[in-house]
């Protein structure tokens, strides 16, 4: 059974500065990697993996490998929902042979993670940022601690509310049908219509 564990985080002024910078940068990768599957329509994570990595690494060292990896699912997952989603109105079916419209991602856009660049042991919450690991005391119920020893973590996103306050949300499947944990993997958005997220706009070419 998959589940959804969802933590606000107790941020101080110093800490929530971290997060948003890490959320900047995030974003600059996410948008140096758009306009690569504009061009070639390509937004297979494994694909775009292959084909924009080491450059990535080159341009934002501050990032880290497995940080580059994340933004690259990222722009992967949101290029789904925008051109293959069948709710979408930029589907391809509907574009009619026109070039692919651009995707920017806004500085407020979620930071997705995997078990290298955040950790939760003993109620101890570990976390990359640009500038060092951060660290929260999350006083999990135990049996969300249950989870994390009984399921696979699929997904984990940081985001932040309108109201300027970050929290993480942890996507479990059930061991016995996880893949292989890694980098982030794969959740695919359900549902009968495309909600393209608030924190992307669509640049449609004339």
């Amino acid at each position: 059974m998959n589940s959804v564990l969802r933590i606000s985080l107790d941020t101080s002024p110093e800490q929530t500065e971290r997060l948003q910078a890490l959320q900047r940068g995030f974003a600059q990768v996410c948008n140096a990697l758009a306009p690569l599957v504009q061009q070639t329509r390509v937004w297979n994570r494994v694909a775009l993996h292959h084909l924009a990595y080491r450059q990535l690494r080159e341009q934002f060292p501050e990032m880290g490998s497995q940080m580059v990896c994340n933004a690259i699912y990222s722009v992967s997952r949101t290029s789904r929902v925008v051109f293959q989603h069948p709710g979408s109105p930029f589907h391809l079916s509907r574009l009619e042979g026109k070039p692919l419209p651009l995707l920017r991602f806004a500085d407020t856009c979620p930071v997705y993670f995997d078990r290298h660049t955040l950790s939760v042991k003993g109620g101890q919450l570990s976390m990359f940022t640009l500038d060092g690991r951060m660290r929260f005391q999350l006083g999990l119920k135990p049996e969300d601690e249950a989870l994390f020893a009984t399921h696979k973590l699929r997904e984990i996103v940081l985001a932040r509310t309108a109201e300027g306050h970050y929290g993480l949300s942890f996507a479990f499947v059930d061991q016995q049908a996880a893949p292989e944990p890694g980098a982030a993997q794969p959740v695919e958005p359900t549902g009968p219509d495309a909600e393209i997220p608030e924190y992307v706009m669509v640049e449609e070419t004339a």
